[in-house]
């Protein structure tokens, strides 16, 4: 039985890494801990594998936890690695987008990031 085992290691890092991924954030706009001059129109997201429309979401608070994004979050059609959300006119502060995603392999993925827009002087 112990000569087998090596091959049956060996065979395990052979196998597909996609069969064990799940989506992951490779981009984001604005990007994590970003400080802005301005808010800007939308936030955009990029992930590593294609999302479920259906079953992703986004949502963007301000410090009090109050939700200020416009509510229209989609997954692009052009890309459908892409989820984005619009934003209104936002004053400084602090920001949280929350996202919450179904990858086409079945694995939901929860997380979040954050912005600032910096005070005009």
């Amino acid at each position: 039985m112990r000569r087998f085992l090596p091959a049956w290691v060996l065979g395990l890092t052979l196998l597909p890494t996609s069969a064990l991924a799940h989506a992951v954030l490779v981009k984001a706009v604005p990007p994590q801990r970003a400080t802005l001059a301005e808010a800007p129109p939308r936030v955009e997201l990029w992930f590593n594998e294609r999302l479920e429309p259906a079953y992703s979401r986004a949502s963007v608070t301000d410090e009090a936890g109050a939700q200020v994004d416009l509510r229209d979050v989609v997954v692009s059609p052009e890309d459908a690695k892409r989820l984005s959300v619009s934003l209104p006119p936002l004053g400084p502060g602090r920001y949280t987008v929350r996202f919450r995603v179904l990858s086409v392999d079945g694995h939901v993925v929860e997380s979040s990031l954050t912005f600032t827009i910096r005070s005009q002087r």
